[in-house]
């Protein structure tokens, strides 16, 4: 397992942030940051790169669509995972139209976590 993968959790609800977390760390993903608010988010991006970023559609701060264009250009190689409550077609084609690589629908199973970092990260044996 490739525990060396970092991942940025952009929620602004803590609740979901933790569960996230505490899921990532079961699977073995020691390196997780949190941000909750796109702002905070864009600063992580500029001190670190990130395997995978979940982020969240609505923030405080502004539109999780709208960060996908500044993350691709911070850190191309980020995969860019959306998660949100609102799974309508529009949102996510919206989504994967603007460079997100994923999209996760809350609420969400320890499973679809893992079946996502699998979607990236093949190699992975235990997810």
């Amino acid at each position: 397992m490739n525990t060396q993968l970092s991942i940025l959790i952009v929620d602004d609800v803590s609740t979901v942030r933790s569960f996230l977390s505490q899921t990532l760390m079961h699977l073995g993903i020691e390196n997780v940051k949190e941000a909750s608010t796109a702002a905070q988010c864009i600063s992580e991006c500029r001190a670190a790169n990130f395997n995978i970023i979940f982020l969240d559609i609505e923030l405080p701060d502004g539109d999780g669509k709208e960060l996908i264009a500044q993350i691709n250009e911070l850190s191309p190689e980020t995969n860019v995972v959306m998660v949100s409550a609102h799974s309508g077609v529009e949102n996510v084609k919206d989504a994967i139209g603007r460079g997100a690589k994923g999209f996760v629908v809350k609420p969400f199973s320890p499973k679809k976590i893992a079946a996502m970092l699998k979607k990236f990260y093949p190699e992975l044996e235990s997810v």
